[in-house]
């Protein structure tokens, strides 16, 4: 039996805590819309991990949302309002907790051990990822359950009642949304 999903634009904001798979869904769905991918962290992160000032980053994502068509990911609270008033849709990825620490753990501890790079020359590493007070895992520790809230409680505001909202709690039911995606397309 397939799930209707709310209707799915093509100007699509994907939100979720932090190891939830947010960069991974955006990615899919750019490559399966054939729409632009803009990756907030890449817009925030200065080499050495030093944050953009906040006027550099909402230019940076002004910019990066001319277009009429895009999909991005992120969760940074200081420019929601950019992205989500010119947004139609809002993907919440909103997963167990298990299943989001276990992904954190195994994505920090391969890009550590690999030196991935991720944006402008930063990369993880174990001491700062496992052993500091700036800790991703201590981040996700102390914002998924806040989110979990926060998330639909936003949605209910008036400024975001333009918005489709894609509530998805299991990976079983985004990989149907994407499914219902790539039936609408074809």
């Amino acid at each position: 039996m397939q799930k209707n999903f709310p209707h799915c634009g093509q100007r699509i904001a994907i939100v979720g805590t932090t190891g939830s798979g947010k960069t991974t869904l955006a990615r899919q769905l750019s490559q399966k819309l054939n729409i632009p991918h803009i990756e907030l962290d890449a817009l925030h992160w200065e080499p050495n991990w030093t944050e953009a000032s906040d006027q550099v980053f909402h230019a940076r994502i002004s910019e990066a949302l001319i277009g009429n068509c895009w999909v991005v990911d992120g969760n940074y609270s200081k420019v929601r309002d950019v992205i989500w008033n010119r947004a139609d849709t809002v993907v919440f990825l909103d997963y167990s907790f298990w299943l989001v620490m276990g992904r954190l753990l195994r994505r920090t501890f391969g890009r550590a051990i690999n030196q991935t790079e991720l944006w402008n020359g930063n990369r993880e590493n174990i001491h700062k990822s496992f052993f500091n007070h700036d800790s991703i895992l201590i981040w996700m520790l102390k914002t998924y359950q806040k989110n979990r809230i926060k998330y639909p409680a936003l949605f209910q505001k008036s400024e975001y009642k333009h918005l489709s909202v894609i509530h998805l709690q299991s990976t079983k039911a985004t990989e149907a949304w994407l499914l219902s995606l790539l039936n609408q397309t074809q």
